[in-house]
Order: C-alpha cells, then sequence, then structure tokens
C-alpha cells in the first residue's frame, strides 16, 4: 500500500496524477462533471454556488488533498494546480482506489460523530409545503396538505412548513393573521403523525427597525458596513445583504452574544409552538459581502460553517448551504432542482458526491423539482418526470415531497408513486441501518459503483449507484422505458426476479412503474 503525506503553505503547488487518475471533488453542484476532464477549474472561497462544498479533492488512484480553509484549484492532463490557498495544503496518496482516499480523509479530517440526525428523516418520507403554497405558508392549507398526504395514502412523516410562517425574519413568532391558533394546528399534526419542523434563516429584515436597533445595541448582534469601523462598544450601522427575498441584515455568529441571541428564539419557538425541528435555510458564504464586518475575523466560508452549527443541537435538522461539517448529524439537501429531465439527471451524480465528501445524511432535493416556479402553470407538467424522479429519490438516504402527487398526476401515474413509496418502505431497515453505520464509521449509505468495485472501468458511470456495498440501483432518468446498465463482477439478482452474470452491460425494459435494483449474490 503507497502512502505519502506532504503539506504545503506556498502561493501555487502542482501535484502530479499517476498514470490514468481521475479526480472528483467536494463540489457537490458539479457532481455530474466528475471525474474531472482537464481544464476544469473552481475557487472554494465564498463559492458554494447554493449547496454544500467540501475542501476536498479525491483520485481513484489513492489521491487526497485536504486544507482547513479554501483554494482553488485546476485539472491538468497529468496534475492539479492549487492557488489561492487561505490555509496548509495536505496531499498524499494512500492505498490504490477511491475508497482507499475516500476512507483515510474521513478518519483524519472529518471523522464521524458517532450521531445521526432523527431517524424519521430517513424511515418515512418528508413533505415541504413550499411548491403548494410558496410565499402563501398559512393553517389552514397547511392542515390541507397533511390531510391529502394521508387521505392519499401517503405515509406520514416529517412535515415542513416553509418561509412566511413567520411573522417577518427576525421576527420569529407565527403570522397571526396566517396562523390564528399555530399550537392546535402543529397539535392536530402531531395526532396524525406528523413531526414538524419549520424554516428559518440567519437574517432581519430591514424594515423591523425596533428589532435591528435592539440587536445593534451595546455589543452589535448584526454585520456591520466596513466604513462604520466597528468599536464593538457601541451601536452602528448594520450592513445590508442582498439575497433572494431582497434585502436584510444579518446575524454575526462570530459574535457570541449573537449566538447566544439565535439559540434562545430556537429554543422559544420550540418551546411556544411544540415544534420539532428547523429547516435553515440560506447561510450561504456568497451572501456574505465584502462590506460586511464581523466581530472577529471570518471568511464566507466560516460564517456559513458557524451557521450551520446549530443544527447540532436539533436532531430534526436541513441544511442545503454547508462548509466543512461532514460526519455531522446534519440533514443535508440539494439544491432546488427545475422539473426538467436534465436536472433531474443531475441527481443521481450530485447525490454519489454527497456521500463521497462526506455529507451522507442527504436528501436529493424534492420529488419532481423543489423550484417553485416550475410548478405554476398545470400545462408545463411532466407526470413521468415526478414519477422517475420519485424512484431516484426511493433508495436514496431520504426521500422529500413537495408538490402534492394526488393533485397533478393521474391514477397511473399516482400509483407509480406510491410504489415507488412501498420500495422505500421495503428497504427501509437497510436505509436505517445504513445510516447507523455511516454515523459510526462516515462511510457513504450511497456510493458509486467505482467506490465499490474499483479498477474495473464504472469511474464515468454516474446514473447507477450502490446503496450500501451490495445493492446497485439503476433508476430511468429519462423519457426511455429502457435503460442500459452495467452490473459488476458478480451473480446479482434484479427486482423481477431475474439473475444476471456480472461484468456485462444490459439492456432491460423499464416501464413506468418499475424501478430496477439488483442484488449481489454471496
Amino acid at each position: 500500500m503507497l502512502f505519502s503525506l506532504k503539506s504545503f503553505s506556498q502561493e501555487k503547488l502542482s501535484i502530479d496524477l499517476l498514470p490514468g487518475e481521475k479526480i472528483w471533488s467536494g463540489v457537490i453542484k458539479d457532481g455530474e462533471k466528475m471525474p474531472y476532464q482537464p481544464g476544469y477549474k473552481y475557487d472554494l472561497y465564498a463559492n458554494n454556488r447554493e449547496n454544500q462544498l467540501q475542501p476536498l479533492l479525491l483520485g481513484n488512484k489513492g489521491l487526497w488533498v485536504w486544507s482547513e480553509e479554501p483554494y482553488a484549484f485546476e485539472i491538468r492532463q497529468d496534475k492539479i494546480i492549487i492557488t489561492n490557498a487561505k490555509g496548509a495544503i495536505k496531499y498524499g496518496h494512500v492505498g490504490n482506489s477511491l475508497a482507499d482516499a475516500r476512507k483515510y480523509v474521513s478518519a483524519h479530517f472529518f471523522p464521524a460523530s458517532g450521531k445521526m440526525p432523527g431517524e424519521l428523516l430517513f424511515s418515512k418520507p418528508q413533505y415541504n409545503t413550499w411548491i403548494e403554497l410558496t410565499y402563501h405558508q398559512n393553517q389552514a392549507d397547511v392542515l390541507k396538505y397533511a390531510h391529502g398526504i394521508v387521505d392519499n395514502g401517503l405515509p406520514p412523516g416529517v412535515i415542513m412548513i416553509d418561509d412566511t410562517w413567520q411573522e417577518d425574519y427576525g421576527v420569529w413568532r407565527f403570522h397571526p393573521g396566517r396562523f390564528p391558533d399555530p399550537k392546535s394546528m402543529i397539535s392536530e399534526l402531531h395526532k396524525m403523525g406528523f413531526k414538524v419542523m419549520v424554516w428559518i434563516c440567519p437574517f432581519v429584515s430591514a424594515d423591523q427597525a425596533m428589532t435591528v436597533q435592539s440587536l445593534m445595541k451595546d455589543k452589535a448582534l448584526l454585520m456591520q458596513q466596513t466604513a462604520n469601523k466597528p468599536t464593538w462598544e457601541k451601536t452602528t450601522d448594520p450592513a445590508i445583504i442582498k439575497w433572494w427575498n431582497g434585502y436584510s441584515a444579518s446575524l454575526d455568529f462570530t459574535n457570541p452574544a449573537a449566538v447566544k441571541w439565535f439559540n434562545a428564539e430556537l429554543d422559544r419557538i420550540v418551546k411556544d409552538y411544540d415544534i420539532d425541528g428547523f429547516k435553515f435555510d440560506a447561510g450561504d458564504m456568497n451572501l456574505y459581502p465584502a462590506d460586511a464586518v464581523s466581530m472577529k475575523p471570518a471568511t464566507p466560508n466560516q460564517l456559513c460553517e458557524l451557521y450551520a452549527q446549530f443544527g447540532l443541537r436539533f436532531p430534526l435538522n436541513e441544511y442545503r448551504a454547508c462548509w466543512k461539517m461532514a460526519g455531522q448529524p446534519l440533514g443535508q439537501r440539494l439544491h432546488d432542482k427545475d422539473h426538467t429531465w436534465l436536472q433531474l439527471q443531475q441527481l443521481m451524480p450530485q447525490m454519489i458526491t454527497e456521500g463521497l465528501a462526506g455529507y451522507t445524511f442527504s436528501c436529493p432535493d424534492m420529488v419532481g423539482g423543489g423550484n417553485w416556479v416550475s410548478f405554476q402553470d398545470p400545462k408545463t407538467f411532466n407526470q413521468d418526470i415526478v414519477v422517475r424522479s420519485a424512484q431516484i429519490h426511493a433508495l436514496m438516504p431520504m426521500m422529500q415531497f413537495s408538490v402534492a402527487p394526488w393533485r397533478i398526476l393521474d391514477a397511473a401515474h399516482l400509483a407509480a408513486v406510491k410504489r415507488a413509496v412501498a420500495i422505500r418502505e421495503k428497504f427501509t431497515p437497510r436505509i436505517l441501518e445504513l445510516a447507523r453505520r455511516s454515523a459510526k464509521t462516515g462511510d457513504p449509505i450511497i456510493s458509486s459503483l467505482e467506490y465499490y468495485f474499483p479498477n474495473q472501468g464504472f469511474e464515468t458511470v454516474n446514473n447507477e449507484f450502490m446503496l450500501g456495498e451490495n445493492i446497485l440501483v439503476a433508476p430511468v432518468d429519462n423519457e426511455s422505458i429502457s435503460r442500459s446498465i452495467v452490473l459488476p463482477k458478480g451473480k446479482w439478482t434484479s427486482d423481477d426476479g431475474k439473475t444476471y452474470a456480472g461484468g456485462k452491460t444490459y439492456t432491460i425494459e423499464v416501464p413506468l412503474d418499475r424501478l430496477p435494483y439488483f442484488m449481489l449474490g454471496k
């Protein structure tokens, strides 16, 4: 076994690749581009592109690269070029496979915590009110959505009430006009078998003058404008940050007083309303502009990481943006996808990348897509996309609905979605077993074929995935009702009971209600 370790902290670093070595990274949103072609470039500094980042490079011949701080990298034909490093770069070779390199970095740089998020996030589908209600969250329609889930034969699980349940950003109380009796609503949801999470963000609306003034009094709890040269001893003007919902002030989590305030707000929400957890949105590193100053020096990446740490207090949590929190009991979700075949095809490679980067407790966005604009015109729905999306979700670590399938699907398509949920229920014990194992070992729950079957030519196969080490899942991610599958060496038994000899490629028929999977014989 080849092993080497080097450390680098200069301006530019060139790392030679072994013959035939291909490279993966912790850039989740570019999962479909891995392994990289020569010419790929990325700068990890303040550039998460709406999803998780991990300062990690891995090769299928055992190469690993790690830094505690962001850096830029470029893939060339026979080397990796590292520039703009904000901290020391460590790298080396261990073993001779992608799995060897991944196991090494996990053990040394983001070891498993021994904990996992709440089991309900894995054992039942999740339901998010976003697509159905968007910016019109209200008590009557939340309950209507929940009853629709149960009435249409889907199992209750976690339900997430999304943005605009609150009075305003930073004023974390149920809006009295839209939610006249939130405690009775949550009590009803609990009686139906749901756990309830609510959406939250680290911002304070600029319109909330009294809240802003209160948070800036004495030691400021908000990010400040550069021009003010803050002294942290008197009130100064907050930096106003642009994000997708307008302009807001942002809490400064380098300030212990801001951390204390936000934790107190979270605890109050739980106490006042009997809430079970939180969807922690925003916190993206690119939302911290250069003219915003924190109490203690911090990069945008570090500010993103500080926000992610709040989720550790709540077993039911969700993040979409994250930095360097792999191995921790946080639920991670892919960024909002459009309702298109092209973006559906990104789910498997990006989810494979989540597991490879150490974000093993992950969810592939929402069934059918999470971009609400895609669902505004009923004429643009493609029912097949919803079904195939549900099938991709079914054997992932987590499965999340948002658009109500009973509203937009005919009977045949709804039956196909419910069949995918039933397949998940069949495999739920195995998914939970793998999640518990991941909490102890850091091993991915799902992975590429290359991970478990190295050096057999599977480097570029990213439309199949392994659930654990012996279940191969091959959903359809396009308009076809057949697909080509490649099986590693061994004896495989498919979902329809047929036996296949591995080491070959097959074409199989996949009608709309079929999710192909293959069990490896002993």
